[in-house]
């Protein structure tokens, strides 16, 4: 069942490289930074995902990051989405992803899956949106 909204993040892609990809369609390793919200903690998350199109023209994408509290508390996470990509270059994901923690403010992160929104825009602005999944 969707639970409550968890978290919001806004940030900024700071390098792209394209990746071989044998099978197919162009694969793209994406990196980013933001800050905003998780669980009502200000963090700053940063991360890591590769996005491939595939033959019907949507993307399919699988990442990993770091999430770290003003006190310097982590959290890690992995996840997978799937989107799609406008013409003027944004794109649009949706997707989970799963926390492992210890703080115990963060800690609940780690019985859930977080359902999440993604959007990235031309300009390589991002901004993220985060449900519980219970």
């Amino acid at each position: 069942m969707l639970g409550e909204k968890i978290g919001e993040m806004s940030g900024k892609i700071n390098s792209q490289r394209v990746l071989p990809n044998p099978s197919g369609g162009p694969k793209m390793e994406t990196s980013f930074q933001g800050n905003g919200s998780l669980l009502g903690t200000n963090v700053r998350e940063t991360g890591t995902y590769w996005t491939v199109v595939r033959q019907d023209g949507t993307l399919y994408g699988e990442g990993q990051g770091v999430t770290i509290t003003k006190d310097g508390k982590m959290a890690t996470w992995t996840g997978h989405g799937v989107g799609t990509m406008k013409k003027d270059g944004s794109a649009t994901y949706r997707g989970a992803i799963y926390y492992q923690t210890t703080p115990p403010r963060l800690s609940r992160l780690n019985k859930v899956a977080v359902l999440f929104e993604y959007a990235v825009d031309a300009e390589g602005d991002t901004h993220s949106e985060y449900w519980e999944w219970k």
